[in-house]
């Protein structure tokens, strides 16, 4: 469902994470609230500087500009219903990470769009160690 569909009220996207993959590089969002819902799985998200591991039936919401990311437990297939308020018309957005996850476009022309999605990325690398860790 799109911001524009709600009339900007909110946008709500469903997920599928696979096994062990990460489903958002660590970012934060300037302008909304974050809810997400873990339909199926285990997920583990970045809170700021801490992981937390939540299973099916969780709730998370991420306060706006709390640095996160999110992705699948080794082992599962994780699905989540994510919803961003205010929202944001993020559809571009998707669509661009796509090709980025299937190798058809460089990570770094996300960060040009920033602004434009309120998708603010951060370093990675303790997400990347803290996940590696686990």
């Amino acid at each position: 469902m799109t911001a524009g569909q709600t009339a900007g009220v909110l946008g709500a996207n469903r997920l599928a994470v696979g096994p062990g993959r990460d489903g958002a590089e660590p970012h934060y969002h300037a302008l909304s609230t974050e809810i997400f819902y873990v339909l199926d799985g285990t997920l583990e998200f970045l809170l700021g500087d801490r992981i937390e591991t939540v299973a099916a039936g969780a709730l998370v919401v991420v306060r706006q500009r709390l640095p996160h990311a999110f992705g699948a437990a080794a082992g599962t297939v994780a699905e989540l219903l994510a919803v961003l308020t205010p929202g944001v018309e993020r559809f571009g957005y998707f669509r661009r990470l796509a090709r980025v996850q299937h190798g058809l476009e460089p990570f770094g022309g996300l960060r040009a769009e920033q602004d434009r999605y309120d998708v603010h990325f951060v370093d990675a690398g303790h997400w990347s160690s803290l996940r590696a860790a686990r």
